[in-house]
């Protein structure tokens, strides 16, 4: 007797191994990317705007020129605490720069791909995601107590070069790195040693990637409140020494919050706080361009 046929039953939609046309997929990504980019934008005109609604009313003449004078209504300005923030800035730089720099060429150049060098970066890696209030304790307790630096801008530096020289040595040796192969080769084969290599061609070419590094840790350092605040000590004053304490444009905009009612005042020294970092960005680059001119290489877009 023959077999029962059954008619096929047509497959459902949920179920269709049907794929979705490329064309399709490329429209809906490019979709999502330019919204999350529109997003990213609106919420950095909202911010800044706010702050400039809030605080633009408070730059003056007196405000920029006048040291801070306390009180609950937090009288004054903020001339001190900006002297105070660009001297704690350029002290950062100048010791961290070296060091980072350094460390990130020994990784990058001559440490070998084994155990040791594995655990160097592992250790970096982990070092990097530390929050920046155990960086301030050990700051207090290292410099401010065991080596009687006291509040200090040199207490202040020292554990901000402890904090940033993680992101430093990580973001030169990616930079070190992406330098093409080639250029090592035609180097060394036209006679010049490993530090002529390193020093004359290496480090020329990676230059905007270390640029970039300098510009994140830079901005780190300005917008740092915890570890500062355990290290430098508050004072309003003028530093005299790298040995005084002193306040930083971040920390003053936290006394101002929350110590006080000025909280106008406080988004007006934040207004300040984002120029300084747009000016010394500026001044970065151009530093960056004109050492490529100078050593003749062509800047990329």
């Amino acid at each position: 007797m023959d077999k029962e046929i059954t008619p096929l039953q047509p497959t459902p939609a949920w179920r269709s191994t049907q794929k979705v046309s490329p064309r399709v997929t490329q429209k809906i990504a490019f979709t999502v990317i330019w919204i999350c980019g529109v997003i990213a934008i609106l919420a950095l005109f909202v911010i800044v705007g706010y702050v400039l609604v809030r605080g633009g009313r408070t730059i003056t003449p007196e405000f920029l020129f006048t040291a801070p004078e306390g009180g609950i209504s937090g009288e004054g300005g903020i001339a001190t605490v900006i002297v105070t923030t660009i001297m704690l800035m350029l002290l950062t730089v100048v010791i961290l720069t070296p060091l980072g720099i350094a460390a990130a060429i020994y990784l990058s150049e001559y440490a070998r791909d084994n155990w040791f060098s594995g655990v160097i970066r592992y250790g970096v890696d982990l070092l990097a995601g530390v929050p920046s209030i155990i960086f301030g304790l050990f700051g207090y307790v290292v410099f401010v107590v065991a080596l009687h630096f006291n509040f200090s801008l040199l207490s202040g530096a020292l554990t901000l070069v402890a904090l940033e020289l993680p992101v430093m040595i990580r973001t030169v040796e990616e930079a070190l790195k992406a330098v093409p192969h080639s250029y090592r080769e035609a180097s060394l084969a036209l006679g010049c040693t490993k530090w002529q290599t390193i020093r004359q061609v290496i480090l020329p070419a990676a230059i905007p990637g270390i640029v970039t590094s300098i510009i994140l840790t830079t901005g780190r350092t300005l917008s740092e409140t915890a570890a500062l605040y355990v290290t430098m000590g508050g004072s309003s004053a003028l530093p005299t020494s790298l040995f005084s304490g002193g306040r930083t444009l971040a920390l003053h905009v936290y006394y101002l919050a929350m110590d006080t009612t000025a909280f106008d005042k406080a988004m007006g020294t934040g207004i300040i706080l984002i120029v300084l970092i747009i000016i010394i960005n500026l001044i970065t680059h151009r530093i960056s361009r004109w050492y490529q001119k100078r050593m003749g290489i062509k800047e990329t877009e």
